[in-house]
């Protein structure tokens, strides 16, 4: 099973075709809204296993990186010219760290310069000890419409190895006091793989967590990352962790006890019931415009203002200090811009649609332009139809997904199926290139 930050990467590795020869996949003018995310740098302390781009403030300098998100944002939507904005996620980091002013002054700057509807999804991830009652009622007040509450643990001895500064139980008072603000809208966070961790607490993890949480579920597999302290601690042996078939019956395990409880797993990580899926993350899914805001965020859209007409994938500066520094003198942060080709975006769409249960329909696979059809590029190749004999995956009427069976070994089917699209597109390219001007 893999994170959509390895896919991403994965993506980035495998887009090595060059565009010459195929007409171009232009984004249409008539694409004029982009989702928006937010991404504050800071935490109270660094989590054992996390190697995000996060930081621990030295000082008060939240005046400051509030003002250099407003910038940026203005700066990015300006140059996207982007009309509607129907989701901001606020994302970190701690961003319920962040003041409810500061959120309220970046999305009204947001709403001056693109139309952000009443009705806008607009997420804000919180730590249960960062997001007492009143500051949760303050954020509702500034925007906020849906909250993703970090509670990967119900144990108090996992979230200790975790390095998380909550217990158990103030995590359950968060997410209470959570779902009477944000009835509906609230999602959890769930780690499993832990060290030391049993099939049968994972169990009674999940149960517990049925008595208590909302309409929405995330869970992850811990992953342990070269500079983790807990990665450190296995290399010496001091944690012992779950093998992979252990981890895997854990992630089977909870597909079905939450589908059994009326949860609908609709993307590799994410279940929802009574229609509470993630508005905002279904942009990246689907392959829309997003626009990156802050420090080491990252986005996908036309910058038009510029005069160009090819999507681009942005990356922000890192670290928070010389962000700023780059918005206060250019007005934004960006340190790479990539002019993406037709092949970066078709494989961004197999990767990130794939992930979907929903899968990639043949309508959306055309809105990139692309003269090779999904039916094209996958009906004929034996490989391919021996994973559709084996139940994983599934090409019709409606467009190309996995099963059921095929979601939970998604890593599996990824290579194969990008390699047929670097081989039909490599084809695709020598057949014009052959052809009389």
């Amino acid at each position: 099973m893999l994170r959509s930050r390895g896919l991403l990467s994965f993506a980035e590795k495998c887009c090595v075709i060059p565009r010459q020869g195929v007409h171009s996949a232009e984004i249409s003018r008539t694409e004029e809204e982009a989702a928006v995310y937010v991404h504050w740098p800071y935490c109270e302390r660094r989590c054992t296993y996390c190697n995000f781009n996060k930081y621990i403030a030295q000082s008060d300098n939240e005046g400051a990186i509030r003002a250099c998100l407003l910038q940026e944002a203005s700066t990015l939507i300006r140059l996207s010219q982007v009309r509607r904005v129907p989701s901001v996620f606020f994302g970190g980091g701690t961003p319920s760290l962040a003041s409810p002013h500061t959120i309220a002054a970046i999305l009204e700057v947001i709403s001056k310069h693109a139309y952000l509807p009443h009705n806008a999804e607009i997420t804000l991830e919180a730590n249960p000890t960062s997001s007492r009652r009143s500051k949760l009622q303050q954020f509702r007040d500034a925007g906020v419409t849906r909250l993703s509450v970090g509670l990967q643990s119900l144990d108090d001895g996992d979230l200790q190895i975790l390095g998380r500064t909550h217990t158990a139980s103030e995590a359950l008072e968060t997410l209470k006091e959570a779902r009477k603000l944000f009835p509906g809208r609230t999602s959890v966070d769930v780690m499993f793989g832990l060290p030391g961790q049993s099939l049968a607490a994972w169990h009674s993890t999940l149960e517990r967590l049925l008595d208590q949480c909302d309409d929405h579920v995330s869970l992850y597999q811990l992953t342990l990352e070269r500079g983790t302290a807990l990665f450190r601690l296995k290399e010496k042996g001091q944690l012992a962790f779950p093998d992979q078939e252990l981890s895997a019956q854990m992630y089977e395990d909870a597909r079905r006890i939450l589908q059994r409880a009326g949860f609908r797993h609709y993307e590799v990580s994410n279940f929802a019931r009574n229609g509470a899926v993630s508005t905002h993350n279904m942009s990246y899914w689907l392959g829309k415009q997003y626009i990156g805001v802050g420090p080491g965020a990252h986005g996908r859209f036309v910058p038009r203002a510029s005069g160009r007409k090819r999507r681009e994938a942005r990356i922000q500066t890192l670290e928070p200090e010389p962000w700023m520094k780059e918005v206060m003198s250019n007005g934004h942060g960006t340190r790479k811009a990539t002019e993406q080709s037709d092949f970066d975006m078709l494989s961004e769409m197999l990767i990130l649609g794939l992930r979907m249960d929903t899968g990639i329909s043949h309508e959306r696979w055309k809105t990139l332009g692309s003269a090779l059809s999904l039916q094209d590029l996958f009906g004929t190749s034996q490989d391919l139809r021996e994973l559709q004999k084996d139940g994983l995956l599934v090409l019709d009427h409606n467009g190309l997904r996995c099963s059921w069976k095929g979601l939970a070994v998604l890593d599996g089917l990824l290579l194969p199926l990008l390699s047929q699209l670097e081989d039909s597109w490599s084809q695709q390219i020598k057949m014009n290139l052959q052809q009389p001007p």
